[in-house]
């Protein structure tokens, strides 16, 4: 088992409802250690910025508009195969398709707010971890 680090966002529609310890508490007690997080409120260009590879996808407007539209909390998480537990823990995108206990299937109110983000890949994670931290952010 690899040590690793992944990328997580609280989305716009959990932190309005104040899920963001209980979201966390989800993925502590999966194992995973938030390394670095912070609550900040996304610009459009941010959110554009940050979600770029959709820019062709129809609903990239409609997401940006939503990751720009409250707080989020950023965060990086830790742990065995951080990668694939965080996706674990988050569950299906549509919560009518998530696990029982999972944070989409008790959070989330739509595919669109679905209240959590995480990386899906190594090099994903790098990139987005790099958008929002710097090294001296990340404290292990």
């Amino acid at each position: 088992m690899a040590l690793e680090r992944t990328f997580s966002i609280i989305k716009p529609d959990a932190t309005k409802r104040n899920l963001t310890g209980a979201i966390v508490k989800k993925f502590e007690d999966a194992g995973l250690r938030v390394v670095a997080s912070k609550r900040i409120h996304l610009t459009m260009a941010q959110a554009g910025e940050f979600y770029k590879v959709h820019a062709e996808r129809p609903f990239y407007g409609e997401l940006c508009e939503f990751m720009a539209s409250a707080p989020i909390v950023a965060q990086v998480l830790e742990g065995e195969n951080a990668i694939a537990k965080n996706r674990e823990v988050m569950g299906a995108t549509n919560p009518a398709d998530a696990a029982a206990g999972t944070i989409r299937a008790e959070f989330a109110e739509s595919v669109g707010e679905n209240s959590v983000h995480g990386s899906d890949a190594p090099e994903t994670a790098a990139v987005e971890i790099a958008y929002f931290f710097s090294g001296l952010e990340l404290v292990g």
